[in-house]
C-alpha cells in the first residue's frame, strides 16, 4: 500500500503552467470516460451512440478545441511535456494539431510558426524553389486568399 506522503517529485523539463494544463486535460478526459457506463462504451464501439455518449463526445471535442486555442510557443511546451511524461494520447493529439496548423502553409509561414530563421541566401532559396516548384503550387492561392480577407 502506498502512503500519501505528498513528496515533491521534480519535473525538470516541465514548468508549472504547462503541468497544470496537462492535468486539466487528463482530468477532463478521465471525467468524460467515467461518465460513461460499460454499456455506453460497448455501444460506442458498435457506433450505436446514445444521447449521453454524444453529449460526452461533444463536450470533449469542445474542450479539446479550446485547449489547443493557444499560441504555438505554449502548444509546443505542452507537446514537449506530454512526450517527456509519456502521455501518448495527448502527445499524438497535439502533434496532429500542429500538423493541421502547418498543412498547406508556405515555407515562410511554417518558419514563423516554428520560429526558424531563414539562413539561405536569396540565390540558394531561388535554387531550392526552382527544384521543388511543385511544392509551392498552393502558395499563390494562399496569398490571394489572405489578401482578400
Amino acid at each position: 500500500m502506498v502512503e500519501d506522503d505528498y513528496s515533491i517529485i521534480p519535473l525538470l523539463n516541465v514548468n508549472t503552467r504547462t503541468l497544470t494544463k496537462i492535468i486539466e486535460y487528463m482530468k477532463k478526459h478521465a471525467d468524460a470516460k467515467m461518465n460513461l457506463s460499460e454499456e455506453d462504451i460497448k455501444n460506442f464501439e458498435k457506433m450505436d451512440l446514445n444521447e449521453k455518449v454524444i453529449k460526452n463526445l461533444e463536450d470533449i471535442k469542445n474542450f479539446d478545441k479550446e485547449f489547443v486555442n493557444t499560441n504555438s510557443k505554449n502548444l509546443f511546451e505542452v507537446v514537449f511535456a506530454a512526450n517527456y511524461l509519456n502521455i501518448k494520447g495527448l502527445f499524438e493529439f497535439l502533434c496532429q494539431t500542429i500538423a493541421d496548423r502547418i498543412k498547406n502553409k508556405s515555407v515562410k509561414a511554417v518558419r514563423k510558426i516554428f520560429n526558424v530563421t531563414n539562413d539561405f541566401t536569396e540565390e540558394e532559396e531561388a535554387k531550392v524553389y526552382e527544384e521543388n516548384k511543385w511544392a509551392h503550387e498552393g502558395e499563390r492561392d494562399e496569398l490571394l486568399i489572405s489578401l482578400c480577407l
